[in-house]
């Protein structure tokens, strides 16, 4: 399934499934959104490849800007969203809620899961439009010391 979105450029954006094949344009989003917490190569290709795990990209002019990932964990029944990034240059646009719309409507789950630098407000305040709040933390969770905060959604 593909959707379209209208980006605030007004050039249309495509939200698609990913596969192993937008591996590289895939591992460069990752660089560039995360730096040195941007996941291994290995890790990468499991997040394209594994079975229970929606992947999604987003489009803009044939070139991938965005990418969310999510690990379907039915026995918990829970998801976690493992990453989501738009590149730089694409933020604001309505990419990412695009995306995390788009992949909450392919989960069948009570609960969506995701953690979050603590210091990353754009896009906590994105989660919590969306009905994420904090459930906790995770202390020191990045290379450099910074906390993860938790958040969840329940669904009913």
């Amino acid at each position: 399934m593909v959707s379209t979105i209208s980006t605030l450029t007004g050039s249309p954006a495509l939200i698609e499934p990913a596969n192993w094949r937008d591996l590289m344009p895939v591992r460069h989003l990752e660089q560039v959104c995360f730096g040195k917490e941007a996941w291994p190569l290995l890790d990468m290709v499991g997040v394209l490849a594994l079975p229970n795990v929606v992947r999604l990209k987003a489009m803009l002019d044939g070139m991938l800007v965005g990418f969310i990932a999510c690990d379907i964990r039915t026995a918990e029944r829970q998801a976690w969203i493992a990453t989501i990034g738009v590149l730089p240059e694409y933020r604001k646009r309505g990419i990412g809620s695009a995306l995390l719309q788009e992949c909450e409507a392919r989960i069948d789950l009570p609960s969506i899961r995701l953690s979050v630098r603590a210091s990353n407000l754009p896009a906590i305040r994105l989660y919590q439009v969306f009905g994420y709040q904090s459930v906790g933390s995770w202390p020191k969770y990045y290379q450099d010391g910074e906390d993860a905060v938790v958040m969840e959604k329940l669904r009913l």
